[in-house]
C-alpha cells in the first residue's frame, strides 16, 4: 500500500516536495486524494520567520488540474503555526505548499496556471467552453480573473514600429494601434488618430 500512495504522489506531485499523499479515491467523475504537507514548520508571510510551534490545521479542498477527463480534488489538510515574532502582526499563519497551494485559492497553482493559459489564448468565453471539455468547470469571468491577475510581463523597447487604425465604433470612431513589426505583438492603443498622440508616444518609447 506505501509502494502504491508513493507513485501516486509521484504522478500526482512530481515537482512538489514535502507532500504526502494518504489515500485516493477514484469514481466515474472525480478522483480524490487525501494529501498532508510534511516541511518541518512553515515561514510567516509577514515577517519571515520560520516557525514549527503548530496552532492547529484544517482541511483545504483545491481543485486540481483534470485527471483523464475526470475532476481532481485534492483534500489537503494544512497546518497552522503561530508565528514566533512577538513583534509581528500575525499572531498565526497558515503553511502554503509552493507550486500548490495560495492563501484563500480554491485551485491549485498549476490548475490557475492552466486556466490563465486558457485565456490568454482565446479569453473567456471561449476559454471556459475549452476548459469545460478538459474536465473544469469555470465561468468566462473567472478566466478573465485569472488572466488580469498575471503578472505584467517585461516590456522591451520596440526596435521597429508599424502604425495602423482600429475602429471601435466602425465609420464613427477610430483609435491608433502600434505594432512591434519583429514580434508582430501589438505595443499600444491610442484613442484616437492624432498625430500630437502619436508623437507623445513615440517621445515616450525613444526614453526608455
Amino acid at each position: 500500500m506505501e509502494e502504491v500512495l508513493l507513485r501516486l504522489k509521484e504522478l500526482l506531485f512530481p515537482s512538489i516536495a514535502d507532500v504526502a499523499v494518504l489515500s485516493g479515491d477514484v469514481n466515474i467523475a472525480i478522483v480524490r486524494v487525501d494529501a498532508q504537507c510534511t516541511a518541518d514548520g512553515a515561514v510567516c508571510p509577514v515577517c519571515g520567520t520560520r516557525s514549527n510551534r503548530l496552532h492547529g490545521s484544517y482541511l483545504r479542498f483545491p481543485a486540481d488540474v483534470p485527471s483523464g477527463g475526470r475532476r481532481v480534488v485534492l483534500q489537503l489538510r494544512v497546518r497552522r503555526f503561530t508565528c514566533g515574532n512577538q513583534s509581528c502582526a500575525r499572531r498565526t499563519f497558515v503553511e502554503q505548499i509552493p507550486g500548490l497551494t495560495r492563501r484563500h485559492s480554491q485551485r491549485t497553482e498549476r490548475l490557475r496556471s492552466a486556466l490563465a493559459s486558457v485565456g490568454l489564448a482565446l479569453a473567456g468565453r471561449a476559454g471556459a467552453r475549452i476548459a469545460s471539455v478538459l474536465g473544469v468547470s469555470v465561468s468566462r469571468s473567472t478566466v478573465l480573473r485569472l488572466v488580469d491577475a498575471l503578472p505584467e510581463p517585461e516590456m522591451v523597447a520596440p526596435r521597429v514600429v508599424g502604425v495602423d487604425e482600429y475602429a471601435t465604433r466602425k465609420g464613427r470612431h477610430y483609435g491608433t494601434v502600434l505594432i512591434d513589426i519583429e514580434t508582430r505583438r501589438p505595443v499600444d492603443l491610442l484613442p484616437d488618430r492624432e498625430a500630437s498622440s502619436l508623437a507623445a508616444v513615440a517621445r515616450r518609447t525613444a526614453g526608455r
